[in-house]
């Protein structure tokens, strides 16, 4: 099942830094490839606004989803979970 997460910019958050300049950078990175690597995120990045981030993750409950990112370095200091929605792909273009 696909998910859509969002996240918000958490309490730490420096908006006078860019992301690699954030705290914990490389370990958060790290944890993000792995988890691509995984194929548990199938599509990720910031919203043109830098305070809100999509992920579109391969999971089979909203409680994984939690349970995941809850393991970020980033969780709840620089990254707030704020929402997840399944998400029914109707159209995938992807695979021409």
């Amino acid at each position: 099942m696909f998910l859509v997460v969002m996240h918000r910019s958490g309490p730490l958050w420096n908006k006078s830094r860019p992301m690699e300049e954030q705290v914990n950078w490389p370990e958060h990175a790290a944890f993000m490839d792995e988890l691509v690597d995984e194929g548990f995120v199938v599509l990720g990045g910031p919203l043109s606004d830098e305070n809100r981030v999509i992920h579109v993750v391969d999971a089979e409950s909203e409680e994984v989803v939690r349970a995941t990112f809850a393991r970020d370095p980033w969780s709840e200091t620089l990254l707030h979970l704020n929402d997840i929605e399944p998400w029914t792909i109707r159209l995938d273009g992807r695979h021409r």
